[in-house]
């Protein structure tokens, strides 16, 4: 039997790449795409797809919101999070939102048509990149959610909390200002984070650095 599937994200490149694998098993076939959110939601009520796969960060609608009302909608819909982000909090919303399966955008290639077959199927798929630290973060392991940050992306976190500019990091660290930059865009797509605020809770909140700290250097 053909597993229909939606296709949500709105870079179409990814769009594009996504179909050509998924169409290359003879069992899928990607009968629609969307470009945002609430155009997943439509186009899920009017074709009741077996299969969703939603990026989490599009416009209109976000991925799991989008999901959210999709579960609700077409319950006999499978959905799929696609997302670069790696922390735990925000996988235990899309599944909470009703997502079988959740994937990073860095390893999809690799597992979208096993993930679109598992949970056809009836399973939960959890890409390899983000399963384990899912798993540790459930048992309340020493492996928190910046285990998927590199030793580099770290320090670059814990100087920007702690009120350092790009230029001081950067001298700290041996760099450019635009690696910092680029260091700091990086972690805070992984952590599923939009600004500074979110930054330093982050930070606190995984011991990275304390209140005091973080108070005292930005007065300083």
């Amino acid at each position: 039997m053909e597993l229909r599937v939606l296709l949500a994200d709105d870079h179409g490149v990814m769009r594009d790449g996504l179909r050509r694998l998924l169409e290359a098993n003879t069992q899928i076939r990607v009968a629609a795409t969307a470009a945002d959110g609430a155009e997943a939601l439509r186009r899920a009520i009017e074709m009741r797809p077996d299969v969703a796969i939603l990026d989490v960060s599009m416009p209109v609608v976000s991925g799991i919101e989008a999901a959210r009302a999709i579960t609700r909608a077409v319950p006999s819909t499978a959905v799929i999070i696609l997302s670069m982000h790696c922390s735990p909090d925000l996988v235990r919303e899309a599944l909470a939102a009703g997502a079988r399966g959740y994937l990073l955008k860095e390893s999809a290639g690799d597992e979208v048509v096993k993930a679109v077959l598992a949970v056809a199927a009836g399973r939960r798929f959890l890409g390899e990149g983000i399963a384990e630290v899912v798993f540790s973060d459930y048992q309340h392991k020493r492996r928190p959610a910046t285990e998927c940050l590199t030793a580099r992306e770290r320090d670059v976190l814990r100087l920007i909390v702690e009120g350092k500019s790009n230029a001081e990091a950067a001298a700290a660290l041996a760099l450019s200002p635009r690696s910092v930059e680029t260091y700091r865009m990086r972690l805070m797509h992984k952590l599923g984070l939009s600004d500074l605020p979110a930054l330093v809770k982050f930070a606190l909140r995984h011991g990275i650095t304390t209140l005091e700290e973080s108070h005292n250097k930005r007065q300083s």
